[in-house]
C-alpha cells in the first residue's frame, strides 16, 4: 500500500481542505485523519462510525486507602503537587511518573492506565476512514497517531485499498513524525506569509531528515505574489517540486458550509487546480 501524508508547518494553511478533495478524487484509497489533537476532516466527510477503541497513552496514580498510613512520603516526593493533604490524586496534575508508587513503604499507591482518547474505524461516502480524538490536555498524541495509521492499514487490507491518504497534524513535533514515518510521499501545504515560509522550511527539514520525498503546494498563492515567488525560489534551490499553486477563492468556505469537498461542490479554478495537483501526485505514487 502506498502512503501519502499531507502536512503543514503551521495550522490553517488548507491542508485538510486538500486532503478531503484528494479523498474524493482517489479511486482506491483509505483516509486517515492523524490530526488527533484537533481533528476536523470528519466535518466534511461525515463518516459513520463502525468501531470504537479506547486509547490509553499515559498512566495515573490511584491510592488504596485501606493500605495508606498517611505517612506523607508520597506528598513529599511528588514534584507536580498532584497529591492533596487528604491523599487524593489530583487528576489534572498527575503526570503518571510513578515516584509515589516507588516511595510508598506500604504499597498503597499504584499506576493504572489513564483513558487519553478514542480511536475510530469508520466508513464515509468515499470509502473507509480511520480517525481519533485525544482528550483535552492529554499527552502521547504520537502514540494515538500510530494507532490511527495502524487502523488505516487494517481497513485498507479489509477493503482492498491500494493507497492511504493521511491528513497530518501541523507543526514539527512527535505527532508529525508519527504521521510521516515510512510514507512514500509528503505534500507540504504552505501559504505566502512570512511565518508560513519559516514553518515550511522547518517541516521540509523534518521530511529530509527522515529521507521522505516531499513536494509543496502554495495555497492562496495570489494574496502575496512576492512571497509566493520566494517559496518557489527556495524550493528550486532545494530541488523540491512545487506541484500546486492554488488561488484564494471563497468557494472553499462555501464548500465547507455545504459539508462537501471543493471538487464535489464546484468546477471553479481552484477545484481544477486541485484536480491537476492530484493527478501529478498520483503519478508520483504509481
Amino acid at each position: 500500500m502506498k502512503q501519502l501524508t499531507i502536512i503543514s508547518g503551521k495550522g490553517g494553511t488548507g491542508k485538510t481542505t486538500i486532503t478531503a478533495s484528494f479523498t474524493s478524487l482517489a479511486k482506491t484509497a483509505v483516509v486517515a485523519d492523524c490530526d488527533v489533537d484537533a481533528p476536523d476532516l470528519h466535518l466534511i466527510l461525515k463518516p459513520k462510525i463502525m468501531e470504537v477503541m479506547r486509547f490509553s497513552g499515559a498512566k495515573i496514580a490511584v491510592v488504596d486507602y485501606d493500605k495508606c498510613s498517611e505517612c506523607g512520603r508520597c506528598i513529599e516526593h511528588c514534584r507536580f503537587d498532584a497529591i492533596s493533604e487528604s491523599y487524593e490524586i489530583l487528576e489534572n496534575r498527575c503526570e503518571g511518573c510513578g515516584v509515589c508508587e516507588y516511595v510508598c513503604p506500604f504499597g498503597a499507591i499504584r499506576l493504572i492506565n489513564r483513558e487519553s482518547g478514542m480511536a475510530y474505524k469508520s466508513f464515509m461516502r468515499f470509502g473507509p476512514m480511520a480517525h481519533a480524538l485525544l482528550n483535552t490536555a492529554q499527552e502521547a498524541s504520537g502514540k494515538l497517531v500510530a494507532l490511527v495509521r495502524n487502523n488505516a492499514k487494517e481497513l485498507a487490507k479489509e477493503y482492498e485499498k491500494e493507497l492511504c491518504i493521511i491528513d497530518g497534524p501541523p507543526g514539527i513535533g512527535c505527532p508529525v513524525i508519527a504521521a510521516i514515518a515510512g510514507v512514500n510521499l509528503v505534500l507540504a501545504v504552505t501559504e505566502p506569509t512570512l511565518p508560513a515560509i519559516h514553518d515550511l522550511e522547518r517541516i521540509l527539514g523534518v521530511a529530509h531528515h527522515f529521507k521522505i520525498p516531499a513536494v509543496v503546494c502554495i495555497n492562496k498563492c495570489d494574496i502575496n505574489w512576492e512571497n509566493s515567488k520566494k517559496i518557489e525560489e527556495y524550493c528550486k534551490k532545494e530541488s523540491i517540486d512545487v506541484v500546486g499553486n492554488l488561488p484564494y477563492d471563497d468557494v472553499v468556505t462555501e464548500a465547507m458550509i455545504a459539508e462537501k469537498t471543493v471538487v464535489e461542490f464546484s468546477d471553479s479554478e481552484i477545484a481544477k487546480n486541485i484536480t491537476m495537483m492530484w493527478l501529478n501526485i498520483e503519478r508520483r505514487l504509481s
